[in-house]
């Protein structure tokens, strides 16, 4: 009898198990070093639909050379001023996840491999902005740059000659402008970086507009260029008075349970100096190398932080109204937030994904799509750019 029971226990725990709907009320946030997996089927896929996705995602892999080195000397390093200043690393194979109501329900390549990220970058560092928001740090995002950052002193460990200053904002010009044109990329700031000038960053066609070019009013035009991204990692750093990939390990990264194995690199010649310790200004991407080296469960990690406004398992990491402000288009792009939000608002880039979702985006393709309206985070790394509609819409049309 005992054994007859102990059995009708055990069916009925299985029958409860299995009856559970795959949507579940309760969000499922993967503990550190952990993360469940679920079959597609049991998490509304179509199995094989979704394979279909992905052998379509595999066979679009990205054209560029595997050497970052050799890819950023055929693109970025061709411009003036071009040449790589940071570190690199090979790629692998294309790779990804899938995320469905927070359980892994399909993986290719190899997600534990550390790579380059490249712009993806910059919603990290727009985040460790969001952070300074959420502290009072930045009291408003329309306040003037300039009235919170003072000259830079750059360190020299080498040099006995008197040291020498950084001033990022200090042009009539740069002195108008927000925190906000600067995270949506409209600011127009002007000046030279690590040596590198604003307008040698994807220079204009006709030569003789870039020593020359029309100053744009700040919150008017949308351009991107890391030279303004570079120059508002310093000002954030200036701001904490500490190195910024401490800081998202401390307030981000570890709290997600991400792993020990991403970093934030800067250049060789990005260091300055802040409360009297040298500090390594890090970059927004890897135009010129560095940026985020990292994997893609810690990357899809991220994702859900934003899925979920900023709220990891109960605990709000960063505020929900920096969140909503990430994500909201931007006057001179509206397909644009902050760095690196980009978003689906008319559904123009993805037609077949709701206009409330969006994309971290870094060249490569390295891009980490986020769908609250189907609870759904995507991870996908060396894609050709042209492949990512299609993608969006087969991997959607997979759900049942």
């Amino acid at each position: 009898m005992k054994k007859i029971f102990f059995l009708l226990v055990l069916l009925l725990n299985i029958n409860f198990l299995f009856s559970q709907p795959a949507n579940s009320s309760k969000s499922y946030f993967p503990p550190v070093g952990k993360w469940e997996k679920r079959l597609p089927e049991r998490s509304g896929f179509d199995t094989t639909k979704l394979n279909e996705a992905i052998q379509f995602i595999i066979s679009n892999e990205s054209k560029g050379s595997r050497s970052m080195q050799v890819n950023q000397a055929s693109t970025f390093g061709k411009e003036p001023f071009g040449e790589g200043i940071g570190p690199f690393a090979d790629r692998g194979d294309p790779t990804g996840l899938i995320i469905h109501h927070g359980y892994i329900v399909a993986t290719w390549g190899d997600p534990s491999k550390v790579e380059m990220t490249h712009s993806v970058t910059k919603s990290f560092l727009s985040t460790v902005i969001g952070l300074a928001y959420d502290k009072g740090l930045i009291k408003n995002v329309n306040d003037k740059v300039a009235d919170y950052v003072s000259d830079i002193q750059q360190y020299d460990s080498v040099s006995s000659a008197p040291p020498k200053f950084i001033s990022l904002f200090n042009t009539d010009h740069n002195k108008e402008i927000s925190w906000q044109s600067m995270l949506q990329q409209n600011s127009d700031w002007e000046g030279t970086l690590w040596g590198k000038p604003d307008w040698a960053d994807r220079p204009d066609k006709d030569t003789t507009q870039w020593l020359n070019r029309k100053r744009n009013k700040p919150g008017t035009v949308f351009e991107y260029n890391d030279v303004r991204v570079n120059a508002l990692a310093l000002a954030t750093a200036y701001v904490w008075k500490k190195s910024l990939p401490s800081l998202l390990k401390e307030k981000i990264m570890d709290p997600i349970g991400a792993s020990a194995s991403w970093k934030w690199e800067g250049y060789k010649n990005s260091w300055v100096v802040i409360n009297n310790a040298p500090v390594q200004s890090v970059s927004g991407g890897g135009h010129w190398g560095g940026g985020m080296f990292i994997n893609a469960y810690d990357m899809a990690r991220f994702g859900l932080l934003t899925l979920h406004k900023g709220n990891w398992n109960g605990k709000q990491l960063i505020s929900e109204k920096w969140i909503a402000q990430s994500s909201a288009a931007s006057t001179a792009n509206p397909g644009y937030g902050y760095m690196n939000y980009f978003l689906n608002t008319d559904k123009k880039f993805y037609p077949a994904a709701p206009a409330s979702a969006y994309m971290h985006v870094g060249n490569g393709t390295n891009i980490i799509y986020v769908d609250a309206e189907h609870d759904l985070v995507m991870v996908v790394r060396w894609i050709e750019n042209n492949a990512l509609k299609e993608m969006v819409a087969k991997v959607l049309s997979s759900l049942k």
